[in-house]
């Protein structure tokens, strides 16, 4: 007697409704499941949101590459990225991304921080969800790579950069101004003297830094320095310094240089209304074609018992004593 065989389902691929452990489920059940972890995934600031995306940032990457020559839909077109990247910039640290967000929310693209900082930064992930961005929870190891850095903070934004600006737009914005400072650097590149010099102009609010390589400003580890500074200071772009500062002079400014071996005392000077301040690199100082270009040189008096001062704490001390001259506050009693 013959007997017609049945047709045989495939080995380890389980029925439409059945679970991995043999139970029955419903399909609609299967979907409200799934919705369920996506919504918890999307608000991390709850109690089930935390716990769901501390589990999702342990899942394994998916590696995109090419298969038999033949090219992924996923593969991500290299040329693309690297524009995207020179057009965004990392923003690091607590201070440094929560004044980024709230002066310029629209230029956030995504974040990432560690779990301890999810409760701090939760308007952050409502905004970024409700606007279709990512953001995403993950370990200090994985934040570091991220960063460049081990000082990250525990957050870090990607962020379009804020457009250039040249001196000469500046100065042609802002030539009704009759009280005006600016700083100009001259070979200053380390990044956390430059965040530093950013939140000192921030805080006496000088609003430009005359440079030849303004994407500097913009880097993770000068705008961690800055702690918000980035966002009041702007880089002025300049493709030779000694011109620029000569545009300065026919535009009514002052040059000012520092020495640490000649030049008036600071707080015997009197700086001018319109002042552009020239800063060097510390171990060279300013090149002589700009310092010959230079109305007056100032040095900051001290004991003797070091050569001279970090260039970030130079210039602190002199635009302290600019805002002092020319920002007087008359008490009342």
């Amino acid at each position: 007697m013959s007997t017609e065989a049945k047709p045989r389902r495939p080995q380890g691929k389980p029925s439409a409704n059945t679970s991995s452990k043999g139970g029955q489920r419903k399909p609609e059940q299967a979907r409200n499941a799934k919705r369920g972890g996506d919504e918890a995934l999307q608000k991390p600031w709850t109690k089930e949101g935390y716990k769901a995306a501390q589990h999702s940032s342990k899942k394994t990457r998916v590696r995109v590459g090419k298969n038999d020559g033949k090219v992924l839909a996923n593969e991500v077109n290299t040329a693309s990225l690297k524009k995207h990247r020179m057009e965004e910039a990392k923003v690091q640290g607590e201070n440094a991304c929560r004044v980024c967000f709230s002066k310029r929310p629209k230029s956030v693209v995504k974040m990432y921080l560690e779990a301890s900082k999810a409760s701090k930064f939760s308007d952050v992930m409502k905004y970024l969800a409700a606007n279709k961005l990512a953001y995403h929870i993950v370990e200090n190891a994985e934040l570091e790579k991220i960063a460049g850095s081990e000082h990250h903070g525990g957050v870090v934004l990607i962020v379009k950069r804020k457009p250039e600006l040249t001196l000469a737009a500046y100065l042609t914005a802002n030539k009704h101004l009759q009280q005006d400072c600016l700083l100009a650097l001259d070979g200053v590149g380390n990044p956390h003297n430059l965040g530093a010099i950013t939140r000192s102009c921030a805080h006496f609010g000088v609003k430009g830094l005359i440079m030849t390589q303004p994407y500097l400003l913009q880097s993770g580890a000068a705008a961690r320095t800055a702690e918000g500074g980035v966002e009041f200071v702007d880089g002025l772009r300049c493709d030779n310094l000694s011109m620029a500062l000569l545009l300065c002079k026919q535009a009514g400014y002052s040059l000012v240089t520092t020495s640490s071996h000649g030049g008036v005392s600071l707080y015997q000077s009197k700086l001018s209304s319109k002042v552009v301040v020239v800063f060097g690199e510390e171990m060279a100082g300013v090149s002589s074609q700009v310092a010959n270009n230079a109305d007056v040189a100032v040095q900051i008096p001290g004991s003797g018992q070091v050569e001279s001062l970090n260039v970030s704490v130079a210039a602190s001390l002199i635009l302290g004593e600019w805002y002092r001259q020319h920002n007087k506050k008359t008490s009342v009693d």
